[in-house]
């Protein structure tokens, strides 16, 4: 299993068991409003800056951000009214950008991210190196960018998840390895290989995509993958990662299959999901995979019909499991019984930018 689809799977937002409706995203420049009782689409918000390609709720829950790549833009919602309170794009006539997704951090000014630029010359566009960069949410631009050291694999990098210290002063960037970085200069203050955590008798190890239900302001929590050094063998789990002491914590749950689309936490965090895929294309085989967190032990699985591409989601109340993105419709499964219910249909194309979840 790669830290990058799982990355790519996770729903990027943090779910409250009050919540009622889900906004996602859609072609070409909409933002979907489902309501999560009838899974009716009852609003839909126009982007200026076009297509969503990433969603990420605030710490405090009351900001949605929301990156585009149509223009590359930026667009600030409020979470309670849904209301677009910022909207802009990095383009210029002869600059273009490329990013997805990134982290604000806790006034609102700023927004932290990796991203390549692109100028235009004469008779070609010029590629740049990937950045890391601040985007100033006032400004409307980006206001620091410093290149990626080579020996840091910018590529890995760019498709990493972000957090940020509650004080703002660091950037922690997980992959294969912990970095963590002044925001205000972007140096490393730190580097933690998790190859071969000291003492933890694991290798090869890395993060994959957060477990948004368990997301805090102190400390990183995370599918994780690892194998023992000895027979190699592959596990899956979670991991916490403490931001002060930059310690890591690993729970163990079992076996790692072919490929894993992040884990579903219910609200009072003791029943988890996941889907397994096994194979490719013409043998591929997806499952659904019901754990107790309580002792970390498997308590049953059912097959599904495979997407192509997909995502993976919970309902707020944690009764039922969502398969959805890169289609017009979201089809509803049973946490209970991992049976298929019903099938919401969007009535318009959903992008994979994820899910965040609203009163």
């Amino acid at each position: 299993m790669s830290a990058s689809l799982v990355a790519a799977t996770v729903p990027v937002a943090g779910v409250s068991a009050h919540a009622s409706t889900i906004v996602m995203g859609s072609y070409p420049d909409k933002l979907l409003v489902v309501d999560e009782t009838s899974g009716k689409v009852v609003d839909k918000i126009q982007l200026a800056s076009g297509l969503p390609t990433a969603l990420r709720l605030s710490n405090d829950k009351k900001r949605i951000y929301t990156t585009t790549i149509t223009n590359s833009g930026i667009e600030v919602l409020d979470a309670a009214t849904r209301k677009v309170l910022n909207s802009f794009s990095l383009n210029t006539p002869t600059t273009r950008y490329r990013f997805t997704g990134g982290v604000p951090d806790h006034t609102g000014r700023y927004y932290y991210t990796i991203l390549m630029q692109f100028d235009k010359q004469v008779d070609r566009y010029k590629v740049g190196k990937w950045q890391y960069a601040t985007i100033d949410l006032v400004q409307k631009k980006v206001v620091k960018a410093v290149d990626i050291p080579e020996d840091d694999n910018p590529l890995n990098a760019a498709r990493a998840n972000m957090m940020l210290s509650p004080d703002g002063k660091l950037l922690y960037i997980f992959r294969d390895k912990v970095l963590i970085l002044n925001t205000s200069d972007f140096k490393t203050v730190d580097k933690i290989d998790m190859a071969k955590p000291e003492g933890a008798g694991l290798e090869n190890n890395s993060f994959g995509g957060g477990v948004e239900l368990l997301r805090n302001n102190d400390e990183y929590v995370s599918l994780f993958t690892a194998a023992d050094p000895y027979l190699h063998n592959k596990i899956f789990g979670i991991g916490r990662f403490k931001l002060a002491s930059k310690t890591f914590d690993f729970t163990p749950i079992g076996p790692a299959p072919y490929q894993m689309a992040g884990l579903q936490v219910t609200p009072d965090g003791k029943q988890a999901y996941t889907v397994v895929t096994q194979g490719t294309i013409g043998n591929k085989r997806c499952e659904f995979w019901h754990f107790d967190l309580s002792d970390n032990k498997v308590l049953n699985k059912a097959e599904f019909p495979c997407r192509s591409r997909f995502q993976f989601g919970m309902s707020t109340d944690g009764a039922k499991l969502y398969i959805y993105g890169a289609s017009y419709d979201i089809e509803v499964y049973s946490a209970k019984t991992l049976a298929w219910e019903k099938t919401w249909n969007l009535e318009a194309d959903a992008t994979m930018a994820g899910m965040v979840y609203t009163p």
